[in-house]
């Protein structure tokens, strides 16, 4: 098994906790689709193929959305060491089949921002269980369009009844395609429920509640417990798109960046945050979404925030499982090059 090892002026602990923090990005089912390979001048971000989910996200996009929150987890971690981390996206022959690799680009001092960015890295949960009726006021929701742009991204905010009415169609629409889909099916059961021992998916404490027919948006099953009498979820969530300006693997790897600054900017500001996923994982039902916002902006994921109670961490990997030897070998181009994100 690969050990951590110095990099980038750092010694091994500091790239261990680097590392560490990168690995508590959110994925779908909480898959944790990623691998890290370290040289002593660099710091390679690989997919991992062999947690693709093939039918649930068959064009790799919310893998690399995922890949793309991970490495923002690692930028914060480095800048808070000191080191300004110079990020070089899909490297190509740099580095065969490595989405990313990050260098020391000089030094830097970290800022208060980036520092409570930081310290929200393991309070940040994906939180499926109904949120307060309670709503997120202006101010909030400007943070989080300030953070996407300083990722290079978009967050669409849904304000209108036309426009929750629709996207609301949308996400049913994808998601009663992906319950006929076997496949689909088949992932989700293999992440959620009991898994004792597991260090990857969605066990019942971070599941949320059981779907029920009056829920407005139509939720996934985790198998959570089946909710209190008349615990419904919220009336009036705050719900969000998130987009990239251009499509592809770069664009992908782009928002997963942003997503990752607007879940911590929410989790800084006491905000909860899951995942609508649906109508971005369905191909016909992801370009309706888009020539709804116009056509210029790419959606990437779907965001629903509020106020909520606390929920408990989904479990991790440990780091010395993400790393790839020096005598192993990726797959070039696997995941990295195709068109076409607990």
């Amino acid at each position: 098994m690969a050990q951590v090892t110095a990099a980038l002026g750092l010694g091994p602990a500091q790239i261990e906790s680097a590392l560490t923090a990168a690995s508590l990005a959110p994925s779908v089912h909480n898959t944790q689709p990623w691998r890290f390979r370290v040289l002593r001048d660099r710091i390679e971000l690989h997919p991992d193929p062999g947690r693709k989910l093939a039918a649930t996200d068959p064009e790799d996009r919310e893998l690399r959305l995922s890949c793309g929150a991970a490495l923002f987890n690692m930028r914060l971690a480095l800048q808070s060491m000191g080191v300004r981390p110079l990020v070089s996206m899909l490297p190509g022959h740099d580095a065969p089949g490595a989405l990313a690799v990050v260098r020391r680009g000089g030094t830097i001092k970290n800022d208060d921002e980036s520092r409570a960015l930081l310290e929200a890295v393991p309070r940040r949960r994906t939180n499926r269980r109904p949120f307060l009726e309670a709503a997120v006021d202006p101010r909030q929701r400007h943070a989080l369009v300030r953070a996407a742009e300083l990722e290079r991204s978009w967050l669409h905010a849904i304000t209108t009844p036309q426009d929750r009415a629709q996207l609301q169609r949308f996400v049913r629409q994808a998601h009663e395609i992906q319950l006929g889909d076997e496949g689909v099916q088949a992932e989700l059961a293999a992440f959620t429920g009991r898994r004792p021992g597991a260090a990857d998916g969605v066990p019942p404490a971070s599941a949320g509640v059981r779907p029920a027919m009056q829920d407005e948006w139509a939720f996934r099953d985790f198998q959570g417990p089946e909710r209190h009498p008349g615990k419904d979820y919220e009336s009036d969530p705050l719900v969000v798109v998130l987009c990239s300006f251009y499509d592809g693997p770069l664009g992908d790897l782009q928002a997963g960046q942003a997503m990752q600054r607007v879940l911590l900017t929410a989790t800084t500001r006491g905000l909860s945050a899951s995942f609508l996923s649906q109508p971005v994982e369905v191909r016909r039902v992801r370009e309706d979404l888009r020539r709804a916002l116009g056509g210029m902006l790419v959606p990437q994921t779907v965001l629903r925030l509020g106020y909520s109670t606390p929920v408990p961490p989904t479990p991790r990997r440990p780091v010395s499982e993400l790393l790839i030897g020096s005598d192993e070998h990726q797959p070039a181009g696997t995941l990295g090059a195709a068109t076409g994100s607990e």
